[in-house]
Formats: structure tokens, C-alpha cells, sequence
């Protein structure tokens, strides 16, 4: 039997990028028959665009040859986030690997030709290093800031200048199913698994249609969750800060006191001496509260247990449909990590465990 490759895409507001991806994923998918033998498929979930993204891609659909590969298509009932796009992408994956990429084409699909080389020959993770990518000199220190930053701070060993473009073996695609996190930061937490894992410099290439969907808010976002979920430094640091203010006090507390006891100082010494204490004090005490309610955030986000995501359209167009014709599901689909609940009655194609996905 051959084997399968699943190519996970998330898209929002993409309307322009549309053509030109399904068109390069055409070519890819006929030089990965060629070369590797396998079966693709290629999912995309729609993140609720609000432009004419999956009006495109329903009538690219309606005309797509499911000889070239399968096509499924996804749309949620809200935006539910980049990294949670993609998560709900690996739980939809049927294949024995999974390679990750954006609409946007700015990382090339071509280099997926070479990630299965390297799959083949034992890595269960292939990613791409950005060597160099087309924007500005202060948004490029800032990233390659981060990532040092973040390597620094964090007990996990995490590679750096590597984004979400990448393949994964099934092995690892089931253990990251598991994870039950309503703030992932994916790249991080497929670095801790270990196994044999290999980087693939490349040079990004810069945004042809559309404008980028990641302001500073999603950045900022985004370095966030990496932190958060890889380094409890910053609870250290707010600790480390918290007794460093204490040890201070109680010096000028001692001082002032031998100050008065012995020396007869006159008390007060002075306006600054005091102004300066409150104001330091307070900022200390925000800074610490600051960073606790980063975390408590996250905990609360994490007992909640809210759904990952809610599919209200599937779309299916693949060789083992009646005459290759557009299979589609209305009924409300709700997905946790690694199961699923539906409306849609049990023997439809699209609804159930990933594992009744997979087969």
C-alpha cells in the first residue's frame, strides 16, 4: 500500500493567494508521485475569513481533479488563532507524514520534495531555517532576538529562526494530537519531543499577493505563548525582583533606625528619599503582577476546556467519492485535540476520531 503524505495549509483572508497555491501544489504533487510513490493529500482550513477566501475555495473544488490529489477543506465557525489552525490540521491528517505550510507562498513548497528526502531517510522532523527573509533590518534583529532569547531562557533545546514550515512523521503527528493547550506554540513543543530531528536553511521569499495577517498584537501574542510555555524564568525573575526589593527595604529600614537610635538623625531625611521608595515600590509590585497574571491567564484558558475548534462546513473532493464529485458536511462539527463530536450522523465520511479520519 502506498504511502500518504497530508499537506496542511491555514488560511485568512487569503482570496488572492488561492489560485497560485493550489496551482504550485498541483506541480509538487505530481514530482511527489514521481519521485516518492505516495498518495497526497492536501487540507486547508479556513480560519472564518471574512473576504471571498472560501468562496474561492469551493469553486476551486467544484473544478479540482482529484487525480492530482485530495482536496479537503475546512471552515470554523470563528477565528480561532494561526497556531490552533494548524493544530486542528494535524488532527484532520490522514497521512504517514504531515508538512505544514502558509498560504502566503512565501516559504517555497518546492522544499517539501527535499523534507521527504530527508524523512526517508530517518528524520521524524523536517523544518526550515529562515537564512534570510525580505523585510525590514529592525523586525529581522527583533526576530533573531527572540529566538536566541527565548533558546536562552528555556530548559528545551529550541532551533532558531524556524517558523511553522515543516514535516512530521505520523508518530510525532499522534503524540502532538494529544496535547490538550488552548495556547500552543507549536514549533516549541515539536522541538521538546526529541527523536531525529534536522533543520533546512533557506531564504524566505518575500509576500507577492495580499497583505500579512500577523500585526505586532499577533507577534507580540505569539512571543508570548513561546515563553509562557517553554520558561518559567520570568516566574523566577518576578521572585528574584520581590526579594531584591525586600533585601532593599530592609536595608533603608535598618539604616534609617540606627540613623535615628544612634546618630540622632533628624527624621524625615527628605522628600526624594521617600518618593523614590513609593514609586519603586509600586513599580516593582506591578511588574510582578504583570508577569503572575501571564501565567494565571494561561491557567484559566487551560481549565476552561473549551473546544479547540468548531467546523461548520466540510468540503471533500477525493478519488473515493461517487464519480469524484464535491462531498460536502453541514452539520456542526466539534473538535477537542485528538476527538470529535458532531450532529452529522456516524457514517459520514468527514465526522469522527482521528483515528476514523485516518483510515
Amino acid at each position: 500500500m502506498n504511502k500518504c503524505i497530508s499537506i496542511v495549509v491555514p488560511v485568512f483572508n487569503e482570496e488572492e493567494n488561492i489560485d497560485p497555491l493550489l496551482e504550485r501544489l498541483g506541480s509538487i504533487a505530481r514530482h511527489i508521485r514521481d519521485e516518492f510513490g505516495m498518495k497526497i493529500e492536501v487540507i486547508i482550513n479556513d480560519n472564518h475569513s471574512t473576504d471571498r477566501t472560501f468562496d474561492m475555495l469551493r469553486a476551486c473544488a467544484e473544478r479540482h481533479d482529484p487525480m492530482a490529489f485530495d482536496l479537503r477543506l475546512f471552515r470554523f465557525a470563528r477565528n480561532i488563532g494561526f497556531q490552533k489552525s494548524i493544530l486542528v490540521g494535524y488532527c484532520k491528517a490522514r497521512g504517514d507524514v504531515v508538512a505544514q505550510i502558509d498560504a502566503d507562498l512565501q516559504d517555497p513548497p518546492e522544499l517539501i520534495l527535499e523534507f521527504l528526502r530527508k524523512w526517508r531517510e530517518g528524520y521524524k522532523v523536517v523544518y526550515g531555517i529562515r537564512r534570510h527573509r525580505d523585510e525590514g533590518v529592525v523586525m529581522q534583529a527583533l526576530r533573531r532576538l527572540f529566538y536566541r532569547l527565548i533558546d536562552r531562557i528555556s530548559a528545551d533545546d529550541l532551533p532558531h529562526d524556524s517558523g511553522d514550515f515543516r514535516l512530521i512523521d505520523r508518530s510525532m503527528v499522534d503524540i502532538i494530537c494529544k496535547l490538550r493547550d488552548h495556547d500552543p506554540y507549536l514549533r516549541g513543543f515539536v522541538a521538546t519531543l526529541g527523536l531525529k530531528q534536522i533543520g533546512i536553511p533557506y531564504d524566505r521569499e518575500a509576500r507577492q499577493r495580499g497583505a500579512s495577517k500577523f500585526g505586532v498584537s499577533e507577534l507580540a501574542k505569539l512571543a508570548i505563548d513561546g515563553i509562557t510555555n517553554h520558561s518559567a524564568f520570568p516566574l523566577r525573575l518576578a521572585s528574584y525582583v520581590g526579594l531584591a526589593g525586600v533585601l532593599v527595604a530592609t536595608v533603608l529600614i535598618l539604616y534609617y533606625f540606627c540613623a535615628w537610635l544612634f546618630f540622632a538623625a533628624e527624621l524625615p531625611l527628605g522628600f526624594l528619599t521617600q518618593t523614590l521608595l513609593q514609586l519603586g515600590g509600586l513599580a516593582a509590585l506591578s511588574f510582578l503582577i504583570a508577569i503572575q497574571g501571564l501565567y494565571i491567564n494561561r491557567i484559566y484558558n487551560q481549565v476552561k476546556e473549551r473546544p479547540l475548534a468548531i467546523i461548520e462546513l466540510s468540503l471533500c473532493k477525493e478519488v473515493g467519492n461517487e464519480r469524484g464529485s464535491l462531498g460536502a458536511v453541514t452539520a456542526i462539527e466539534v473538535l477537542w485535540t485528538g476527538e470529535t463530536v458532531s450532529s452529522a450522523p456516524p457514517h459520514s465520511p468527514f465526522i469522527g476520531s482521528q483515528e476514523q479520519d485516518r483510515r
